[in-house]
């Protein structure tokens, strides 16, 4: 098969999107796909290549508020050109929103099936930075979006519902997988643990970007418990001001690889208070290590945490519910290795390997059946991430 990948965001930014579509990658190539991936970015960005995907940057401006997020306005004309040169069988949108605008219509000139990745809940993150107004038109651009695509995937059942209030009415699941043996309990460290909290206390923990959306302030409800230290394992463009807003806190800066499965192993238990997470896969990753989940009962923790058995669900805002559960959790040893086993055996099945299978799948779905819900090119009124002028199309 020969795949397209047109992502809204790419290497050497990591998050969320991009961390799903290296897991693809690794898939794509293991059955000896070919793939391109065009993404935001400027000639001086790296790689070239990825598990032997090609990667072609498209021109990009960064973000006012966020200067590692790049987005790429412009016209059809340059990534049909490069669609009609590759000849793709199929075109995946990860996350489309300005260069998956621009990917969608140019596939379907070229009549290409396309199969979009809705993943981020762009328009109430433009709330959170401060672009208020706007929500409206945004969620009209991405109806349009996905509308003109093929076949959407959606990551939870919020999601899919989020979809289809919108009127798209081609919307499957497709969820995360999780290395489960990267991501185990077997990891937890006695050294680690006493490195960032000094006197013993229990390690509340959170992993991610330190980003409006994620909601860490919302820890500061946690700082104060008797015996309780929280950690927070990410960077981001607001670590300044959560040092400020959470200076009982213990900060890591950025983890990855085998330093972060060991972090998240030795918390005792860890918190998402992000309510805008379409699914959120670091909830995954702390199950995997038998870490038990308090998270907001909005988006994709609906579907991951079992309230009661692998974790608590708490109304969004409601911060000293939030704090209740840590409490509880921290205060019963025997409720957490519990909650904790039930976690990993509600994960260990979710392989990467399963669900890019299932991903191949819905693309064979789309090749069969391309013609998109919207026919035409439409029309989708839009600010463009705060830009002065509307996206072209």
């Amino acid at each position: 098969m020969r795949v397209a990948i047109i992502a809204e965001s790419f290497l050497p930014n990591m998050n969320g999107v991009t961390h799903s579509l290296l897991r693809v990658l690794d898939h794509l190539a293991d059955r000896g796909d070919e793939v391109l991936v065009i993404a935001p970015g400027t000639r001086r960005d790296g790689p070239k290549e990825v598990a032997g995907a090609r990667i072609v940057r498209v021109p990009s401006i960064a973000l006012p508020k966020y200067r590692r997020i790049r987005v790429a306005p412009g016209g059809v004309t340059r990534i049909r050109r490069l669609l009609q040169r590759f000849a793709p069988d199929v075109v995946h949108l990860a996350s489309p929103f300005v260069l998956g605008w621009r990917g969608v219509l140019a596939a379907q000139a070229l009549n290409l099936p396309t199969v979009a990745i809705y993943q981020t809940e762009v328009p109430a993150y433009a709330a959170r930075y401060g672009m208020h107004g706007i929500e409206a038109m945004l969620w009209n651009h991405v109806r349009n979006i996905h509308q003109h695509s093929s076949l959407t995937l959606a990551p939870s059942s919020y999601t899919i519902g989020q979809l289809q209030s919108l009127g798209v009415a081609e919307v499957a699941l497709w969820a995360r997988g999780v290395d489960s043996s990267r991501f185990d309990p077997g990891h937890r460290s006695g050294a680690w643990r006493r490195s960032v909290a000094p006197n013993g206390e229990k390690i509340i923990g959170f992993v991610g970007r330190l980003a409006a959306e994620k909601q860490v302030e919302d820890l500061a409800a946690l700082t104060d418990l008797p015996g309780a230290k929280v950690v927070i394992v990410g960077d981001g463009p607001w670590r300044t001001r959560l040092h400020r807003l959470l200076p009982e806190a213990h900060f890591t800066g950025f983890l990855g690889g085998d330093a972060l499965a060991q972090a998240v192993a030795s918390f005792d238990l860890m918190v998402a208070p992000g309510e805008l997470e379409t699914f959120c896969q670091t909830i995954q990753e702390a199950m995997a290590s038998e870490v038990p989940v308090i998270a907001p009962a909005r988006g994709g923790p609906l579907d991951l945490v079992d309230s009661s058995r692998t974790g608590w669900l708490y109304t969004p805002k409601d911060l000293r519910a939030m704090r209740t559960h840590a409490a509880d959790l921290l205060g019963d040893e025997a409720k957490r290795r519990a909650f904790g086993v039930a976690g990993r055996e509600q994960v260990q099945a979710r392989s990467w390997k399963s669900v890019c299978s299932q991903l191949v799948g819905h693309y064979s779905r789309a090749i069969e059946n391309p013609a998109p819900q919207v026919l035409g090119r439409g029309f989708s009124s839009m600010v463009n991430y705060g830009l002065e002028n509307p996206l072209p199309h």
